[in-house]
């Protein structure tokens, strides 16, 4: 009995110790409160003394300038290759390109109205029946109007219209035109486009005339147009009067322009005789 007391005076005396020891250790909100304004306090004493402590471990990052930036911008200019001049040789006297027109226009523009008309019907839109029907579809065409690069006649078989595949080829052929036109040393004429878009009624109305029209032209679809290849608008100021060139001349550039394009697969021709134009449908 003597023994059982002993340890239990002896458990209660070690939990009232470890219960003594947990009470000093922690610490009170206060204190807590006042230990961590005495380390500010230190530490901005250390900073106003030695401020060179606290920039020690910043890294200087040096932020570009517009200067800076012009600078490697005019370095890497002068380090890239300048390409050769279509229209200057390197001493700056123009470039004059040979006319070399194509061999046989048949032969170079053979792609007669079934070849075209399967590109047409790939590329085009549905027929339409007559010039109010094509006001409502001007959604799926474009309008096509004489500008810088090409002269559209008074159409009297056609409207106005191309899908946008063809009056990008369209204007292409014009600008391309003008290149070589500048390359060769010739003055500046703009091609004139003869046909474009042909309703069902004009197609019809064609007919009662041309023997050659074809009731499923691809005039219908909007993929097609004509530029006459014996008749070119000159380019000139008001007053002015500029050297004469040849229709051939002029025919034979466009030939070289052309045939490119087809080579690109960009487009179908077919060299119309009677016409005199090219028949041309984009690719």
């Amino acid at each position: 009995m003597q023994k059982y007391n002993k340890k239990v005076k002896s458990a209660k005396k070690n939990s009232i110790f470890a219960f003594d020891k947990k009470r000093k250790m922690k610490i009170s909100k206060n204190r807590y409160l006042q230990g961590f304004g005495f380390v500010v306090v230190i530490l901005a004493i250390i900073r106003c003394a030695c401020p060179q402590v606290a920039d020690s471990n910043r890294v200087e990052t040096k932020q570009p300038t517009v200067v800076d930036s012009l600078a490697c911008d005019s370095d890497s200019i002068a380090k890239t290759p300048l390409l050769p001049s279509r229209f200057l040789k390197a001493d700056g006297t123009p470039v004059k390109n040979r006319i070399l027109s194509v061999p046989h226009f048949g032969n170079a523009f053979p792609d007669q109205n079934d070849v075209q008309l399967v590109a047409a019907n790939k590329y085009g839109v549905k027929p339409v029946l007559d010039d109010k029907e094509a006001e409502k579809r001007k959604n799926e065409l474009t309008y096509v109007g004489s500008n810088p690069y090409f002269h559209v006649d008074r159409l009297r078989t056609s409207i106005p219209y191309l899908v946008p595949r063809a009056s990008i080829l369209l204007q292409e052929i014009g600008r391309n035109f003008f290149d070589s036109l500048q390359t060769k040393g010739v003055p500046l004429h703009k091609i004139i486009v003869t046909s474009v878009m042909r309703s069902k009624a004009d197609v019809q109305r064609l007919r009662t005339h041309n023997q050659n029209a074809t009731e499923n032209s691809c005039h219908l679809y909007g993929t097609t147009f004509d530029i006459c290849y014996n008749r070119y608008k000159t380019v000139e100021a008001p007053g002015e009067h500029r050297r004469v060139v040849t229709n051939d001349t002029l025919k034979w550039i466009l030939s070289e322009v052309l045939n490119d394009m087809r080579k690109q697969q960009r487009c179908l021709v077919k060299y119309e005789v009677h016409q005199g134009c090219f028949h041309i449908t984009v690719n």
